[in-house]
Protein backbone atom coordinates (compact mmCIF):
# COMPACT_ATOMS: atom_id res chain seq x y z
CA UNK A 1 0.00 0.00 0.00
CA UNK A 2 2.87 2.41 0.70
CA UNK A 3 3.60 3.00 -3.01
CA UNK A 4 -0.01 4.12 -3.59
CA UNK A 5 0.11 6.94 -1.06
CA UNK A 6 0.32 10.55 -2.28
CA UNK A 7 2.50 12.82 -0.18
CA UNK A 8 0.69 16.05 -1.09
CA UNK A 9 -2.67 14.57 -0.08
CA UNK A 10 -1.27 13.36 3.22
CA UNK A 11 0.21 16.78 3.94
CA UNK A 12 -3.12 18.48 3.17
CA UNK A 13 -4.93 16.06 5.50
CA UNK A 14 -2.31 16.70 8.19
CA UNK A 15 -3.14 20.40 8.01
CA UNK A 16 -6.87 19.69 8.28
CA UNK A 17 -6.31 17.45 11.29
CA UNK A 18 -4.59 20.29 13.13
CA UNK A 19 -8.04 21.82 13.67
CA UNK A 20 -10.05 20.67 16.66
CA UNK A 21 -12.79 21.74 19.08
CA UNK A 22 -10.09 23.36 21.20
CA UNK A 23 -8.27 24.96 18.27
CA UNK A 24 -10.60 26.24 15.54
CA UNK A 25 -8.36 28.78 13.81
CA UNK A 26 -4.72 29.14 12.81
CA UNK A 27 -2.44 31.75 11.31
CA UNK A 28 0.13 30.67 8.73
CA UNK A 29 2.88 30.75 11.35
CA UNK A 30 0.81 28.69 13.78
CA UNK A 31 0.10 26.08 11.11
CA UNK A 32 3.82 25.90 10.34
CA UNK A 33 4.59 25.33 14.01
CA UNK A 34 1.84 22.72 14.36
CA UNK A 35 2.71 20.76 11.22
CA UNK A 36 6.42 21.29 10.76
CA UNK A 37 5.85 22.19 7.09
CA UNK A 38 7.42 25.15 5.28
CA UNK A 39 5.15 28.17 5.00
CA UNK A 40 5.40 28.09 1.20
CA UNK A 41 4.15 24.48 1.22
CA UNK A 42 1.29 25.35 3.56
CA UNK A 43 0.22 28.27 1.36
CA UNK A 44 -0.04 26.02 -1.70
CA UNK A 45 -1.88 23.24 0.12
CA UNK A 46 -4.27 25.58 1.91
CA UNK A 47 -5.01 27.41 -1.34
CA UNK A 48 -6.22 24.10 -2.84
CA UNK A 49 -8.25 23.26 0.25
CA UNK A 50 -9.77 26.73 0.19
CA UNK A 51 -10.66 26.38 -3.50
CA UNK A 52 -12.74 23.28 -2.70
CA UNK A 53 -14.28 24.80 0.43
CA UNK A 54 -12.49 22.69 3.04
CA UNK A 55 -10.93 25.74 4.67
CA UNK A 56 -11.61 29.46 4.65
CA UNK A 57 -9.17 32.33 5.07
CA UNK A 58 -10.24 35.77 6.28
CA UNK A 59 -8.79 39.18 5.53
CA UNK A 60 -6.31 38.76 8.42
CA UNK A 61 -4.98 35.53 6.98
CA UNK A 62 -6.62 33.34 9.64
CA UNK A 63 -7.62 29.86 8.51
CA UNK A 64 -10.75 28.01 9.66
CA UNK A 65 -12.49 24.81 8.63
CA UNK A 66 -14.76 25.43 5.65
CA UNK A 67 -18.35 24.41 4.81
CA UNK A 68 -17.34 21.46 2.62
CA UNK A 69 -16.34 19.52 5.74
CA UNK A 70 -19.83 20.00 7.16
CA UNK A 71 -21.37 18.92 3.87
CA UNK A 72 -19.56 15.58 4.11
CA UNK A 73 -20.22 15.10 7.83
CA UNK A 74 -23.77 13.74 7.39
CA UNK A 75 -22.32 10.89 5.34
CA UNK A 76 -20.50 9.52 8.38
CA UNK A 77 -21.43 8.53 11.91
CA UNK A 78 -25.05 9.35 12.74
CA UNK A 79 -25.53 11.15 9.41
CA UNK A 80 -27.69 8.50 7.70
CA UNK A 81 -29.84 8.06 10.82
CA UNK A 82 -30.34 11.82 11.09
CA UNK A 83 -31.20 12.12 7.40
CA UNK A 84 -33.69 9.25 7.50
CA UNK A 85 -35.37 10.90 10.47
CA UNK A 86 -35.42 14.54 9.35
CA UNK A 87 -35.61 14.40 5.54
CA UNK A 88 -39.27 13.24 5.38
CA UNK A 89 -40.27 16.06 7.74
CA UNK A 90 -38.47 18.61 5.57
CA UNK A 91 -40.13 17.28 2.44
CA UNK A 92 -43.56 17.56 4.07
CA UNK A 93 -42.85 21.08 5.27
CA UNK A 94 -41.58 22.11 1.84
CA UNK A 95 -44.63 20.67 0.10
CA UNK A 96 -47.09 22.21 2.56
CA UNK A 97 -45.51 25.67 2.58
CA UNK A 98 -43.92 25.77 -0.90
CA UNK A 99 -40.93 27.41 0.82
CA UNK A 100 -37.43 26.12 1.61
CA UNK A 101 -37.34 23.81 4.63
CA UNK A 102 -34.11 23.23 6.55
CA UNK A 103 -32.62 21.71 9.69
CA UNK A 104 -29.79 23.55 11.45
CA UNK A 105 -27.46 22.44 14.22
CA UNK A 106 -25.19 24.51 16.42
CA UNK A 107 -21.40 24.41 16.12
CA UNK A 108 -19.77 26.79 18.57
CA UNK A 109 -20.65 30.34 17.56
CA UNK A 110 -22.13 29.24 14.24
CA UNK A 111 -24.99 27.21 12.86
CA UNK A 112 -24.72 24.65 10.11
CA UNK A 113 -27.42 23.66 7.67
CA UNK A 114 -27.28 19.87 7.98
CA UNK A 115 -30.26 19.10 5.75
CA UNK A 116 -32.52 21.10 3.46
CA UNK A 117 -35.24 20.84 0.85
CA UNK A 118 -35.29 23.89 -1.40
CA UNK A 119 -38.68 25.37 -2.22
CA UNK A 120 -40.38 24.46 -5.48
CA UNK A 121 -41.34 28.00 -6.50
CA UNK A 122 -39.22 29.73 -9.12
CA UNK A 123 -38.32 32.57 -6.74
CA UNK A 124 -37.10 30.93 -3.53
CA UNK A 125 -34.41 30.86 -0.86
CA UNK A 126 -31.76 28.50 -2.23
CA UNK A 127 -29.72 26.80 0.50
CA UNK A 128 -26.76 24.44 0.33
CA UNK A 129 -26.33 21.68 2.88
CA UNK A 130 -23.22 22.33 4.94
CA UNK A 131 -23.39 26.13 4.71
CA UNK A 132 -22.09 27.75 7.91
CA UNK A 133 -23.81 30.87 9.27
CA UNK A 134 -23.43 32.98 12.43
CA UNK A 135 -25.64 32.57 15.48
CA UNK A 136 -27.80 35.38 16.75
CA UNK A 137 -29.05 36.53 13.36
CA UNK A 138 -31.97 34.92 11.59
CA UNK A 139 -34.75 32.85 13.11
CA UNK A 140 -32.80 29.57 13.28
CA UNK A 141 -29.76 31.34 14.69
CA UNK A 142 -31.77 32.82 17.52
CA UNK A 143 -33.38 29.46 18.30
CA UNK A 144 -29.98 27.76 18.51
CA UNK A 145 -28.68 30.64 20.61
CA UNK A 146 -31.36 29.82 23.21
CA UNK A 147 -33.19 33.11 22.65
CA UNK A 148 -36.52 31.41 21.92
CA UNK A 149 -38.39 29.33 24.54
CA UNK A 150 -39.16 25.71 23.73
CA UNK A 151 -42.29 25.31 21.64
CA UNK A 152 -42.27 28.89 20.37
CA UNK A 153 -41.51 29.97 16.82
CA UNK A 154 -38.89 32.63 16.09
CA UNK A 155 -39.51 34.84 13.04
CA UNK A 156 -36.97 37.03 11.28
CA UNK A 157 -37.11 39.39 8.34
CA UNK A 158 -33.98 40.78 6.74
CA UNK A 159 -31.81 40.08 9.81
CA UNK A 160 -29.13 38.15 7.97
CA UNK A 161 -29.90 39.10 4.38
CA UNK A 162 -32.12 41.83 3.00
CA UNK A 163 -35.26 40.47 1.37
CA UNK A 164 -35.07 37.12 3.16
CA UNK A 165 -37.45 36.02 5.92
CA UNK A 166 -37.58 32.88 8.02
CA UNK A 167 -39.43 31.11 10.82
CA UNK A 168 -37.84 28.46 13.04
CA UNK A 169 -38.57 26.27 16.05
CA UNK A 170 -36.29 24.25 18.31
CA UNK A 171 -36.17 20.45 18.24
CA UNK A 172 -35.54 18.81 21.63
CA UNK A 173 -34.80 15.21 22.54
CA UNK A 174 -36.43 13.26 25.38
CA UNK A 175 -33.93 14.64 27.90
CA UNK A 176 -34.82 18.22 27.01
CA UNK A 177 -31.60 18.89 25.07
CA UNK A 178 -31.77 21.21 22.08
CA UNK A 179 -30.85 19.09 19.05
CA UNK A 180 -31.40 21.59 16.27
CA UNK A 181 -33.74 24.08 14.63
CA UNK A 182 -36.42 23.30 12.07
CA UNK A 183 -36.88 26.24 9.73
CA UNK A 184 -38.81 27.61 6.78
CA UNK A 185 -37.44 30.49 4.71
CA UNK A 186 -38.24 32.45 1.60
CA UNK A 187 -38.41 35.88 -0.06
CA UNK A 188 -39.78 38.43 2.41
CA UNK A 189 -42.34 39.87 0.02
CA UNK A 190 -44.14 36.53 -0.15
CA UNK A 191 -43.08 34.83 3.07
CA UNK A 192 -44.18 37.54 5.51
CA UNK A 193 -47.78 37.49 4.27
CA UNK A 194 -48.12 33.80 5.15
CA UNK A 195 -45.83 33.57 8.19
CA UNK A 196 -48.44 33.86 10.94
CA UNK A 197 -51.32 31.98 9.32
CA UNK A 198 -49.39 29.28 7.46
CA UNK A 199 -45.69 28.85 8.23
CA UNK A 200 -45.72 29.17 12.02
CA UNK A 201 -48.60 26.67 12.47
CA UNK A 202 -46.79 24.20 10.20
CA UNK A 203 -43.66 24.36 12.34
CA UNK A 204 -45.60 23.90 15.58
CA UNK A 205 -47.34 20.93 13.94
CA UNK A 206 -44.25 19.12 12.67
CA UNK A 207 -41.79 19.88 15.48
CA UNK A 208 -43.54 17.67 18.09
CA UNK A 209 -43.83 14.92 15.50
CA UNK A 210 -40.08 14.99 14.94
CA UNK A 211 -39.38 15.14 18.67
CA UNK A 212 -41.53 12.08 19.34
CA UNK A 213 -39.54 10.12 16.77
CA UNK A 214 -36.12 11.28 17.99
CA UNK A 215 -33.96 8.30 19.13
CA UNK A 216 -32.52 8.57 22.60
CA UNK A 217 -28.93 7.99 21.46
CA UNK A 218 -28.95 10.29 18.42
CA UNK A 219 -26.82 13.41 18.76
CA UNK A 220 -26.29 16.11 16.14
CA UNK A 221 -22.81 17.20 17.16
Amino acid sequence: MAQRRVEAVERALTLLEAFSQERREFSLTELANASGFYKSTILRLMASLEHFGYVTRDERGIYRVGPAVSRLAPLAGDGPQLENLVRPILESLRDASEETASFYVRDGDHRICRLRENGRLEVRHHLEEGVRLPLGRGAAGRVLNYETPRGQVAVSSGERQAGLSAAAIGIYNGEGELMGALALSGPSERFNLAAKDRHMPLLTQYAPRLERQWPRALRTS
